[in-house]
């Protein structure tokens, strides 16, 4: 996740929040029956046996977002006092492992599985036991560790088809023109293509900045292969697959004509200024169009396949829940405990962390929620959710070689399969000494 990526998101949560309701505050009434599907709340049990008590909790930036679900747990726990500490997130993963490394580091600390391999050795295991987050929660098996589970994720994100609905009715489309196939899209990118001569005016799909994120890192499992080999360990990048979809992105700007290397760095800023009627974004990007390009007037669909159902439509990357510092006074880390039970059994604070994050929640029960289906970015993944691949806490160079790998292709004149055998190599290189392993043998339709 780029800088660029969490400035978006860190912007849009502050509206996104006031946007989905408070996650049982204290000025409310304050439960008093347990709640919660599989994974139960008992708010008449006392913490600490009553005696007061503080901890702190580390985030990066989403301070109104978490100061609700700490004022819905302490107007339970009026005895516990939950300090909110923000640290910008350039800063963030340098002091948060020293922290947790001392005597006086966070009790509870926000996760993103990006640092995974930093943070998994200050860990305590969630004090749950593993059946009952299984049955209330999608994708956990991919974070058990002997056994253990440390955090899992609370929502999903991945890719979906932005378009501008002016441009799209300026072409004579309508919504049953909607692409169900990448051949489908091509064509429809081209009607929607704008040109004055030679010189592109309006693009009809713009993939600039962003291509190894949203296509490369991706379809390749439409195309039936997965990101890592079988052991799990050695990249698949200089693969059949890969090719074909690289090919198809240089076919749609040097045959089609419908973008261009050179329009725009950015095809999500492209998006939000009215220059191209369609990008594929994350689902972060839908509160930033609502918050810095409020003006457009757009819709969403899912990504298109190759032809019928896929292997898989795309990957996702989950929001993590809270980890527990193992490093912590024991009366802290029961805290702890306690408070990411809370979070896990409370379906009020899940459905505002996923509509702040745009994610569709891994909480099953509420696949089918009226506020969460009320997102268009969220309601055009809930038939087919999942048919999404979480392939692990991807290093960075998966992201940053291919897109090394793109540019040279583009804008340097090198051919597909060199530009894809140096990067196969390079990752190689880059992931010698790395601990990661690929869970995509753990998706429900592995091959």
């Amino acid at each position: 996740m780029n800088k660029k990526m969490i400035a978006a998101m860190t912007a849009a949560i502050t509206a996104a929040v006031g946007l989905s309701g408070s996650i049982v505050m204290a000025s409310e009434a304050v439960p008093t029956e347990p709640f919660g599907d599989t994974v139960k709340y008992d708010p008449t049990v006392e913490i600490n046996d009553g005696k007061d008590i503080s901890v702190e909790l580390w985030e990066w930036g989403s301070d109104d977002l978490f100061q609700q679900v700490i004022d819905g747990y302490t107007a339970i726990h009026p005895n516990v006092s939950i300090k909110l500490v923000n640290n910008p997130w350039e800063d963030y993963w340098t002091k948060l492992p020293l922290a947790l490394s001392g005597k006086n580091g966070p009790a509870i600390f926000n996760v993103h599985n990006s640092y995974h391999e930093n943070l998994i050795n200050y860990m305590a295991p969630l004090d749950i036991p593993l059946e009952d987050l299984q049955a209330d929660f999608t994708g956990v098996d991919a974070h058990v560790i002997d056994g253990n589970v440390y955090y899992i994720d609370y929502g999903m994100m991945t890719g979906s088809v932005y378009y501008n609905k002016d441009m799209w009715e300026a072409a004579g489309l309508t919504e049953d023109d909607i692409p169900k196939t990448w051949d489908e899209m091509r064509e429809i990118a081209k009607k929607l293509t704008i040109k004055d001569g030679d010189r592109l005016v309006q693009a009809g799909l713009n993939f600039n900045g962003d291509f190894h994120q949203n296509y490369l890192l991706g379809l390749n499992y439409q195309l039936g292969e997965n990101l890592f080999q079988e052991d799990g360990k050695t990249p698949n990048v200089n693969s059949d697959a890969m090719k074909k979809v690289m090919q198809m992105l240089v076919d749609m700007y040097e045959v089609d004509g419908v973008g261009s290397k050179d329009f725009g760095e950015k095809g999500a800023d492209s998006f939000g200024q009215g220059q191209s009627a369609m990008v594929i974004q994350w689902g972060h990007y839908y509160n930033t169009l609502n918050t810095t390009w409020s003006d457009i007037n757009f819709g969403v669909f899912e990504i298109p396949t190759f032809d019928g159902e896929p292997y898989a439509y795309n990957r996702y990357n989950g929001e993590s829940t809270f980890g527990i510092n193992k490093n912590a006074p024991e009366d802290q880390q029961a805290v702890a405990q306690d408070f990411v039970k809370y979070f896990l059994a409370n379906d009020e604070a899940q459905v505002t962390f996923n509509l702040a994050m745009s994610t569709f929640p891994a909480k099953k029960s509420l696949a089918e929620n009226e506020e969460i289906l009320a997102n268009p970015s969220l309601k055009v993944l809930a038939e087919h959710i999942d048919r999404y691949i979480w392939p692990g806490p991807m290093p960075a160079t998966m992201e940053t070689t291919l897109q090394t790998a793109g540019q040279n292709i583009f804008f340097n004149g090198m051919d597909i399969d060199t530009a894809f055998e140096e990067a196969q190599e390079n990752i190689i290189r880059d992931m010698k000494n790395s601990t990661f392993e690929s869970v995509e043998s753990l998706y429900a339709y592995a091959e």
